[in-house]
């Protein structure tokens, strides 16, 4: 791995875990559609037994997602929901986890509503202020699990120095880089113990697949996942790694286009009158612009924005002509969400409130379409509010 490393990025998400395949010399890993192997005799096969446990186009894409994310091991799974549940495998009843507090609804939702009945505890912070992670550890405390930049209030938390932190206190660091990719953002080469993602979002990148993963640092972190792939079984299917391998081949020049595009159009909408606020960190006007400048490779091309009202937001939402209000991001195409009745229902009003996701906010994940395209959409669904 440390030889892959020399490699610069785009060549690792083109060729590590993508030589052509042997028998034919196929330049993309072919789709392994078998549930099982012919083994050679009893006790001997030729390095896989059953599905479930291991398939040759999984084993690729669990190769090249470890490289791009500096890590020793990655393990997929059917969905980033499945990848966040098996996180917690490693935890038993009567451990703690400290969680920020704005990540994706669907996190808190499972972590309070299914785990939290198998003895798990939780206890939410805002961890871009990195003095609340410290004093929310408690000597049960075994993850700390945090998203950066957040779901959808794009806040910054100093991964190096949460590491920090957490490794005085003997805890593991777990980062969802689902927002940025990791092209644009290494939590492992910060300190972080390890790096989850929805690979259906930026890694794939054309809107065609579930699934999730985990990146990890240590031999016993690999040995627990593998297990929980073979004994949960909620492992990523044939099909979908290999539009994952594929998608990853182009991860490099994609991220270039959306960040570039998410600068012009975050400034645009900063300058908007119509715009109460815009939430982007590259733009000066965020509180952790700094920090992200530091931390990031870019600023990616998520962005959420303040219209006031449910009114305003579903006027503007109708308008589109060339985004599409639905759920998700990370997709080639422009895509706006309305976090309140979206992402974040799951939390109820008075958790939405507390994190300032009001009805008028709504989240744009900014495509890769000709910028000046983006703007004019943008633009006229604007002038209806």
């Amino acid at each position: 791995m440390a030889e892959a490393m020399k490699r610069g990025f785009a060549t690792r998400a083109i060729h590590d875990g993508q030589e052509p395949e042997k028998l034919t010399g196929a330049v993309n890993v072919p789709i392994f559609l078998t549930s099982t192997y012919q083994q050679e005799e009893i006790g001997k096969n030729k390095g896989h037994e059953y599905a479930r446990l291991t398939n040759p186009t999984r084993d690729a894409l669990e190769e090249s997602l470890c490289s791009l994310e500096g890590g020793t091991s990655a393990h997929v799974f059917g969905s980033g929901m499945a990848a966040i549940t098996a996180l917690c495998t490693m935890m038993k009843s009567g451990d703690h986890v400290v969680c920020s507090d704005n990540v994706y609804g669907g996190t808190a939702r499972v972590f309070d509503k299914v785990l939290a009945n198998y003895g798990l505890t939780f206890t939410y912070v805002d961890s871009s202020v990195t003095e609340n992670v410290a004093a929310a550890i408690r000597p049960e405390t075994r993850l700390v699990h945090i998203e950066t930049p957040t779901n959808p209030m794009m806040a910054i938390t100093d991964i190096a120095a949460v590491a920090r932190i957490c490794h005085e206190r003997g805890v593991e660091l777990s980062v969802d880089n689902t927002f940025l990719s990791p092209y644009l953002q290494q939590p492992i080469a910060m300190g972080a113990d390890i790096v989850m993602h929805s690979t259906t979002k930026f890694l794939n990148g054309h809107s065609d697949g579930l699934g999730g993963v985990l990146i990890c640092t240590k031999p016993e972190q690999a040995e627990r996942f593998r297990f929980v792939q073979k004994c949960t079984g909620g492992i990523l299917s044939p099909f979908e790694s290999y539009l994952l391998l594929r998608g990853v081949k182009t991860l490099a020049v994609r991220m270039k286009q959306h960040d570039a595009n998410g600068r012009v159009v975050a400034r645009f909408l900063e300058g908007h009158p119509k715009v109460k606020a815009v939430f982007y960190p590259g733009l000066e006007s965020h509180p952790q612009h700094g920090l992200a400048v530091r931390q990031q490779r870019g600023f990616g091309s998520m962005l959420s924005i303040e219209l006031g009202s449910l009114e305003n937001a579903n006027r503007f939402a109708k308008s589109l002509r060339l985004g599409f209000l639905a759920e998700s991001l990370g997709g080639v195409e422009t895509l706006v969400c309305h976090p309140a009745t979206m992402t974040h229902a799951a939390i109820g009003p008075e958790g939405r409130a507390r994190l300032g996701i009001t009805d008028g906010l709504m989240r744009i994940s900014v495509g890769i379409e000709d910028v000046e395209d983006i703007v004019a959409d943008l633009e006229q669904a604007l002038d209806q509010v």
